[in-house]
C-alpha cells in the first residue's frame, strides 16, 4: 500500500513541475511587477490605473462585445446542440467533424480569412457590388470584431452544451409530453434547466477569452479600436512597460475570476430557478 503511494506521487512529479513552471512562476512575476514601481518600490498605482478613462472606456467596449458574441454564440448553439442530440449517429458525427474542423486550422489563419472575406475589395464586398448595392466598409467595425468572435470561439460553445443536452434522458421529455407539456414548456420547464451545466461552461469557455482577446480586435479592427486586451499588449511589447501591463493584467485577473465564481453560483441555483 506504501509503495503504491509512493510510485503514485512520483507520477504527479511531472505535473507539479509544470504547474509551477507554466502557472505559479508566470502569476507571481505579473504580481510582482504589477505592485512595483519603475523605481522598484512598491505601489498601486499600476492597479489604480485600470480606473483610468481611457482605460475604463476599453474595458467597457471590451465588456460589451463579449457579452453580444457570448449571447451570438448561445443563441447558435443551443439550437445547434439539440440538433446534434436529435440526429441519427453517422450525420451526428459528421456534424460534428464539420464544426471542429476549422480548430485544426491555425487561429491566426482563421483571423486572417476574415480579412479576405471582409475587406472593402472583399469577396463579400465583390458580392454585394455583382448585384448593385454599393460597397459596405465593414473592415475596422466593432461588427468585424463580434463576426471574428463569434467564428473562433463558436465551437467552444456548441461542444459542453451538446455534452449535457446528449445525457438528458428520453424518458424526461416523454413524460413531460404525456403529461400534457406543450413543446414550448418541454424546452423551457425540462430541457432548458437540465442543460445549464453546459450553458454555464460553454458561457464561461466564450466571455474569457472574447474579453481578453486582442490579436481578432488587432487584426479585424485594424488598430482602430482599442480593447482591454490591446491596451494590456500594448503595455508589454510596445511601450516596454511590464509594470502598468501587469497591474492591468491583475484586474483583469480578478475581474474574470469573480466572473467564473458567479457563473459557477448559477450552475448550482439556476436549474433550480428555472423549473
Amino acid at each position: 500500500m506504501g509503495t503504491n503511494l509512493v510510485a503514485k506521487k512520483q507520477y504527479s512529479i511531472p505535473f507539479i513541475v509544470w504547474i509551477i513552471a507554466g502557472t505559479i512562476i508566470p502569476l507571481a512575476s505579473i504580481a510582482y511587477y504589477g505592485f512595483t514601481s519603475r523605481d522598484g518600490g512598491f505601489t498601486l498605482n499600476n492597479v489604480l490605473a485600470m480606473f483610468r478613462h481611457d482605460h475604463l472606456q476599453a474595458l467597457g467596449l471590451s465588456l460589451l462585445l463579449a457579452f453580444i458574441s457570448t449571447l451570438i454564440c448561445l443563441l447558435i448553439a443551443f439550437p445547434m446542440a439539440m440538433i446534434l442530440r436529435e440526429s441519427k449517429y453517422g450525420k451526428q458525427g459528421f456534424l460534428i467533424f464539420v464544426i471542429i474542423l476549422p480548430m485544426w486550422m491555425n487561429f491566426l489563419l482563421r483571423t486572417m480569412a476574415w480579412q479576405v472575406l471582409l475587406e472593402r475589395q472583399g469577396v463579400i464586398n465583390a458580392v454585394i457590388a455583382a448585384i448593385g448595392l454599393p460597397r459596405q466598409e465593414m473592415m475596422n467595425t466593432p461588427g468585424a470584431i463580434v463576426l471574428g468572435m463569434v467564428y473562433d470561439f463558436l465551437p467552444f460553445m456548441i461542444l459542453p452544451i451538446y455534452n449535457t443536452v446528449s445525457k438528458i434522458d428520453n424518458h424526461l421529455i416523454e413524460a413531460a409530453y404525456d403529461l400534457g407539456a406543450r413543446k414550448s414548456m418541454v424546452y423551457t420547464r425540462v430541457i432548458l434547466p437540465l442543460s445549464v451545466p453546459g450553458i454555464v461552461s460553454g458561457i464561461t469557455m466564450v466571455f474569457i477569452p472574447a474579453l481578453t482577446t486582442f490579436v481578432i480586435s488587432n487584426m479585424l479592427g485594424g488598430g482602430k479600436i482599442n480593447l482591454i486586451g490591446n491596451i494590456i499588449e500594448q503595455e508589454f511589447t510596445v511601450n516596454s512597460n511590464w509594470y502598468l501591463g501587469s497591474g492591468l493584467s491583475l484586474v483583469m485577473m480578478v475581474f474574470i475570476i469573480i466572473s467564473m465564481l458567479a457563473l459557477q453560483k448559477f450552475d448550482k441555483t439556476g436549474g433550480a430557478n428555472l423549473i
